[in-house]
């Protein structure tokens, strides 16, 4: 891996992080078509890009989490079900569910559909929640659905929005959440990847690391703010369209 990979990577991981595609999916298909081979250090690297993602997020909503006391503790409620799971799922994901295409396109297909189904579902539906009326049950069960995006191609961002609006949460205060969400959820696991492999990093790579850092931070910026504003009279499921799509053309591309 080079610094010219880090780039697109980081750049990919910042754009797609907050929206409903899989940054996660979409990092393990980008290195396909990039030749980049899945070492440790390129697994570790896809997910340390993460948190420069998610440093965007605590400079746009830190004020907000806190400075509102029932916000703090939903997003704790909300993170302990993903905490524990990946805990002790952490092995597994790295070693078979990060840099597998198969799932990773499954996902982004079914995903899709998915989305596009409860779309159409939630158009009967009338969310008028906020983030500080969720309960500790409501902000558990959003919680245990984003445990759902350990495997590739799901989408966190996408599975948290949808959860929150199917337990009753206004589209764009299911968008917020799942931004603040983020941000201890991605933190722990790039925290957590770190402490058991940076020993293990070169200067080379520490340095590649750090730029990919800076290009997602900067990527994801623009994200949160376009995305934000797209759901205040949007559905996702222009992103649902985008799953299928993608997904069948790169299963067609990529399997032969």
């Amino acid at each position: 891996m080079d610094f010219i990979h880090s780039f697109i990577l980081a750049a990919v991981e910042g754009l797609a992080e907050f929206l409903p595609i899989s940054s996660t999916g979409h990092l393990i298909i980008v290195s396909k078509l990039l030749a980049v081979t899945q070492t440790d250090f390129v697994k570790s690297f896809e997910i340390a890009i993460q948190s420069g993602a998610i440093l965007s997020v605590v400079i746009l909503y830190w004020k907000q989490i806190l400075n509102d006391r029932k916000i703090f503790k939903n997003i704790v409620y909300a993170f302990i079900p993903t905490a524990i799971l990946g805990f002790i799922l952490y092995k597994f994901i790295k070693g078979f569910l990060i840099g597998n295409l198969q799932v990773t396109l499954l996902m982004l297909f079914f995903g899709g559909v998915a989305i596009i189904l409860l779309e159409k579902y939630f158009k009967k539906e009338d969310q008028k929640l906020t983030i500080v009326d969720l309960t500790i049950k409501q902000a558990v069960f959003i919680g245990l659905i984003q445990a759902i995006a350990v495997v590739p191609g799901v989408s966190r961002a996408g599975a948290t929005i949808l959860g929150g609006m199917g337990i009753g949460l206004r589209r764009e205060e299911a968008t917020r959440f799942s931004f603040m969400l983020a941000i201890p959820t991605m933190f722990a696991a790039t925290g957590y990847d770190l402490l058991k492999s940076a020993s293990s990093f070169n200067t080379s790579q520490i340095q590649i690391l750090t730029f990919g850092f800076l290009v997602s931070f900067i990527s994801a910026l623009l994200a949160v703010r376009w995305f934000i504003s797209y759901v205040r009279s949007r559905t996702l499921i222009p992103f649902g369209i985008y799953r299928i799509v993608i997904g069948v053309i790169l299963y067609l591309l990529l399997q032969h």
